[in-house]
C-alpha cells in the first residue's frame, strides 16, 4: 500500500472486496490478492481507530485537568 488512505476510503475499499467475494465475482487466481488487500485495509483501519481513540482520550484528560 503505497498511498496513505482515509479511515473512509479504507472501508469503503474494503466493503466493495467483501461484497465481490460474496457475490462470488472473484475468480481463484485473484482471491489470495483480494485476501490480502482485505487485511492491510482491515489493519489500517483498526490503527486509525486506535490513533483517533487515544487523540480522544488526551483531549478528554485534558478537559478534566482544566
Amino acid at each position: 500500500m503505497n498511498e496513505e488512505l482515509t479511515y473512509t476510503e479504507a472501508f469503503n475499499e474494503l466493503r466493495l472486496l467483501v461484497n465481490e467475494m460474496d457475490e462470488g465475482n472473484v475468480n481463484v487466481d485473484e482471491l489470495a490478492q483480494k485476501v490480502k488487500r482485505a487485511a492491510e485495509l482491515i489493519r489500517l483501519c483498526k490503527n486509525k481507530l486506535q490513533a483517533t481513540e487515544g487523540d480522544v482520550q488526551a483531549i478528554l484528560k485534558e478537559l478534566e485537568e482544566e
